[in-house]
């Protein structure tokens, strides 16, 4: 974005304007959490040479862009989406900076998408400390946020509580309901209702609903196919016949995972801001009535929840305690495919991680901290195909400065790798077996006898070859001699 000049300041904003394919990863995220849909009117305000406006109309959504340079004609339009991409790091003035922020937030009908460059990137921008940022060799002009302090740059601006989506990436809904709504679907999904065509289907939907949620459907969430196929019907024959129709035994065991999710989703709440029992989701709503005696005790069992965030000897013992994950002398790891089983207040702490700093949009391997509060997200693209994953990505916060840290290893001649796979997933996993089983063949050969040798690839490759042992696929097997060496 080009917006005009701080006087005596020469600036040249035209030149950030950079062209991109595809879309931005701030409207890919937006357009993969719902917050963009083909029914969405979005403003690209300060839209540069205005790409994401142009895919993101190749994907039928009614996008218009403006930008001062670029389409300094075209209508600043009050729209359901504003996104606000990579223009207030480029802002040299400071006043100018809030009240473009101010700017796009008076034309944003629901949620206004803010991103910026983070600190973490400095060592990327060349240039001279000028003011509270950076001016480059092509005189232009970066000031790089800290991830939670452009979270509460943004909520200081709006004077709404928002959520970080993702590093760098800032949510400020216009209305309360629809970040409670945003919130609880990062907790709780929405439930994916099954094909209704005829009573019979429409029965075995609301049961399959029983079971997964441990409660029966409200009329109010109920879709209309299921509600126009057994209209027919009274309600408490229908009841009776979902009643005699579910298993009793997974009914009570989604029940206690309902009613421990609606703990995280209300504990979460404090620590962004907790709203009334009327502004909260109607799931969430119906859950606390079916779980809990009223939404007072359900608020005072969050809190309790939230208070045993802070007790260590409590979180270690959730560690030592939880199902899937690796303990160590320092932290807990566990793969994303097993967090939603690990006990709720560890889950708890990811996700205020997450809020605070945002969750990269890539990983499956996540660390939590049990000396000091701290979380690392970590990206290891080939973990089910590779017996042991590279690492091509870390992102960390620092819960008691949130302060973060990236760092890529794509181009890294001697990447972090990972061992004994098995110990990050659940017993239950199906690939646990062959992964456990390919931790004890090594185990066997001797490969695990110098642990500070082996967690990089050069000196992996080096214990393999001093093993006389070389991988095919998850199979350990002996490396041939070369014919001159028999």
């Amino acid at each position: 974005m080009v917006v005009s000049a701080t006087p005596g300041w020469e600036s040249e904003r035209r030149l950030t304007a950079i062209a991109r394919r595809g879309l931005s990863v701030p409207a890919r995220t937006a357009l993969a959490e719902g917050q963009i849909a083909a029914d969405t009117t979005v403003l690209d305000y300060g839209c540069g040479r205005g790409d994401d406006v142009e895919a993101l109309r190749e994907r039928g959504v009614p996008a218009q862009g403006w930008d001062p340079v670029f389409s300094p004609q075209a209508k600043q339009q009050p729209s359901h989406t504003v996104l606000l991409t990579y223009v207030l790091n480029v802002i040299e003035n400071p006043q100018e900076r809030v009240q473009t922020l101010r700017r796009a937030w008076e034309l944003t009908e629901h949620v206004l998408v803010v991103s910026t460059r983070l600190d973490w990137e400095r060592r990327r921008v060349k240039g001279q400390e000028f003011s509270d940022g950076v001016l480059t060799s092509r005189r232009t002009f970066q000031h790089l946020f800290g991830a939670n302090e452009l979270r509460r740059y943004v909520q200081e601006a709006t004077k709404v509580r928002c959520v970080s989506a993702a590093p760098g990436v800032i949510y400020a809904f216009r209305h309360d309901n629809d970040r409670l709504a945003y919130l609880a679907r990062r907790i709780i999904p929405d439930e994916q209702w099954q094909e209704a065509a005829n009573a019979t289907a429409a029965i075995a939907a609301m049961v399959s609903f029983t079971e997964h949620r441990g409660r029966p459907p409200r009329l109010e969430e109920m879709p209309d196919p299921v509600l126009d196929s057994l209209g027919h019907l009274k309600a408490k024959e229908l009841q009776r016949l979902v009643r005699t129709a579910v298993d009793t035994a997974k009914v009570q065991e989604n029940a206690k995972r309902s009613t421990l999710n609606t703990l995280l989703f209300l504990a979460l709440e404090v620590f962004n801001g907790r709203g009334r029992f009327s502004s909260l989701p109607l799931a969430i709503q119906f859950d606390i009535r079916s779980f809990f005696t009223s939404y007072t005790e359900a608020c005072r069992r969050a809190d309790r929840l939230l208070l045993k965030l802070r007790d260590d000897a409590y979180v270690r013992a959730a560690m030592r305690g939880s199902k899937a994950g690796k303990l160590t002398l320092t932290a807990f790891y566990v793969h994303r495919r097993a967090v939603e089983q690990i006990p709720t207040v560890l889950r708890l702490y990811e996700h205020c991680a997450a809020i605070a700093a945002g969750r990269p949009p890539t990983w499956n391997l996540v660390k939590l901290q049990h000396e000091g509060r701290g979380v690392g997200w970590f990206d290891y693209p080939d973990f089910d195909t590779d017996p042991h994953p590279r690492l091509a990505s870390s992102y960390t916060v620092d819960l008691s400065t949130f302060t973060t840290s990236f760092r890529s290893y794509e181009e890294s001649e001697d990447r972090p790798l990972l061992h004994k796979k098995h110990e990050f997933l659940l017993p239950e996993d199906p690939h646990s077996p062959k992964y456990q089983r390919l931790s004890q063949a090594e185990t066997r050969a001797g490969l695990y006898q110098n642990p500070a040798l082996i967690g990089t690839e050069l000196g992996w490759e080096a214990e393999l070859d001093r093993c006389g042992r070389r991988l095919q696929g998850h199979r350990l097997v002996r490396r041939s001699r070369p014919r001159n060496e028999r």
